[in-house]
């Protein structure tokens, strides 16, 4: 990748996409189609039904308005990287990380999506970067790598001082 001219940035991988949001390919706008039609369904049959009391009608219509609130969430996921650490947006929790609190990423062969190994010893699943979304996630997995790599590295302690053991 080249460094956009008159950036001001001087990273190899610094360009306008050098922080954009890791998402789903597939998953995201599945989703908020699954949203916006099972709203738009349920309020379709509600209004639609003739013999349905107002309290059935109502009753569908927030069983749709449930239902599409949960498959937004779904289209929700995401991975916010910026200068100072990453944001990670799944389903129910969002957790923000400085970049050397992160150690390692793996994305096994039947993992559906990408995991980091954190420096206090948890895993953290980021659903943005889906195995279902073939080579674009495994370019994903690899540009998270490459940020974290270049961005993770604690600061090397100073050779002068001894060390305070």
């Amino acid at each position: 990748m080249s460094a956009e001219t008159g950036s001001g940035d001087t990273g190899p991988h610094r360009g306008r996409d050098h922080f954009r949001a890791f998402r789903g390919r597939f998953g995201t706008p599945t989703a908020y189609g699954l949203a916006l039609l099972v709203a738009g369904g349920c309020t379709f049959v509600a209004l639609a039904a003739n013999s349905a009391d107002a309290a059935n009608r109502a009753g569908i219509i927030v069983f749709g308005l449930l239902g599409a609130v949960i498959a937004w969430r779904f289209g929700a996921v995401r991975a916010l990287p910026d200068p100072t650490g990453l944001t990670v947006v799944n389903y129910a929790k969002r957790r923000r990380l400085s970049w050397a609190e992160i150690v390692g990423v793996r994305f096994g062969p039947n993992d559906p999506w990408v995991h980091l190994d954190l420096a206090d010893g948890d895993v953290l699943a980021v659903m943005g970067i889906q195995r279902a979304d073939g080579e674009h996630g495994m370019a994903e997995a690899r540009r998270l790598v490459a940020l974290i790599a270049e961005l993770g590295e604690a600061p090397e302690p100073d050779r002068d001082e001894p060390d305070q053991r």
